[in-house]
């Protein structure tokens, strides 16, 4: 057999990250807690049924549906983006603005298409998205943390690494972070984007957790703050409509999304214009809204049960991130205990968690007695019997 690429072997790290947590959510016998889907209870299986149906039997959209389609995306879907996903936020877009991907990670793929050589550095957050280092190591890209505190990013690190390191792209996730839940504060996002100006350097921003918010007030954008088309705006739709229909958009300056078009004809010519209409026809009809609210209200409890199991059942020492919104939150505990050597028996015991040194591009011992969490997927009662099991686990440690 020939060999394989080089960039297969660069981004084996992160591939074995992404193998063992599909491996443990298709198991049975495990209650994960390491994906980042959301409530499979909250999704809109009776509205899309009605939908499809109609598309095809009832409705003039049925040819639209399963015929080739525009590179950017279905007008009226791109409409409902401008009007009801961006415009709230204070996001004035117009329809050559906004392209729609095959979810949110076409965005990143697309964008280092566009911009990444092999060798060029990408500046992530420490931790970060393991799924971006991913397709940043498929481009060769050198990824390199920033240091962050309890806000996010450091901007002094952040301006000190350009100057140095000459970096092609900033990736940041500034709502409800992944992996950490936490959420990057108003003056950082405009000292951001200030940032990208002055530097010539693209942020990347990344906000597919922007709408699920269960408490405090919300943020713009750092898009919001972008005067020269240096920030690129990426979204998805799998956390507020369907996972399962792979759909995201991005938003950017003409000239971007441009690139952008032609990376995306060479690369699959448009994203599935029947899941497109059917996704156009939810928000046509009104049916986000409601949408939005049930995904709040299951995702809040969730929250809150795994809040207060973590207060009850972990040991003293233990310390969580409270999120405001998302689905995760990072736990970090005593005793210098490594949660990688932890996982094996914790997965043995029918949990699993994502370990927090899998989120740190640097390696070494950073986030070794660290881990990820996710309540988006996980009932109440699941999460009980899980905080439970692996408190008994930590508490063995100690």
């Amino acid at each position: 057999m020939p060999k394989f690429a080089q960039r297969i072997y660069d981004m084996e790290s992160s591939a074995k990250i992404i193998r063992a947590l599909f491996g443990a959510m298709d198991s049975p016998n495990i209650i994960s807690l390491g994906g980042g889907a959301p409530a499979s209870d909250a999704l809109p299986v009776e509205a899309v049924h009605d939908i499809c149906t109609d598309v095809i039997t009832r409705n003039k959209r049925g040819v639209e549906a399963l015929q080739y389609g525009s590179v950017l995306g279905v007008s009226d879907l791109r409409k409902n983006v401008a009007d009801i996903l961006l415009k709230p936020k204070g996001l004035e877009a117009e329809l050559d603005e906004i392209i729609i991907v095959n979810g949110g990670l076409e965005t990143m793929n697309l964008l280092c298409q566009v911009y990444i050589n092999p060798g060029d550095v990408i500046l992530v957050e420490s931790p970060t998205f393991v799924h971006c280092v991913e397709i940043f190591e498929m481009f060769q890209a050198r990824c390199v943390g920033v240091e962050c505190d309890d806000c996010g990013m450091i901007l002094e690190d952040v301006e000190k690494k350009i100057q140095k390191l000459h970096p092609k792209l900033v990736y940041i996730i500034p709502t409800f972070q992944n992996p950490t839940g936490k959420t990057f504060p108003l003056e950082r996002r405009k000292k951001l984007a200030e940032i990208g100006s002055k530097y010539d350097v693209i942020i990347l921003e990344d906000d597919p957790y922007q709408e699920l918010r269960y408490s405090g007030e919300p943020l713009p954008p750092i898009k919001c703050f972008d005067k020269t088309g240096h920030t690129v705006y990426a979204n998805s739709f799998s956390k507020i409509f369907s996972p399962g229909s792979r759909l995201g958009f991005c938003h950017a300056s003409h000239d971007i999304i441009t690139k952008l078009f032609d990376a995306k004809t060479a690369t699959n010519s448009h994203t599935s214009t029947f899941a497109q209409v059917v996704c156009a026809e939810f928000f046509n009809r009104g049916l986000f809204s409601s949408q939005l609210k049930k995904l709040c209200e299951i995702h809040r409890e969730r929250r809150d049960v795994m809040m207060n199991c973590f207060a009850k059942y972990m040991p003293d020492g233990t310390k969580w991130v409270h999120p405001d919104g998302g689905l995760f939150s990072w736990g970090e505990l005593p005793g210098g205990i490594d949660t990688a050597a932890l996982l094996p028996e914790a997965n043995a015991a029918g949990i699993h968690y994502i370990a927090g040194s899998s989120f740190y591009v640097q390696g070494g011992n950073m986030g070794s007695n660290a881990m990820r969490v996710s309540f988006g997927n996980v009932t109440p009662e699941k999460i009980d019997i899980a905080v439970q099991q692996l408190a008994s686990l930590v508490k063995n440690k100690l």
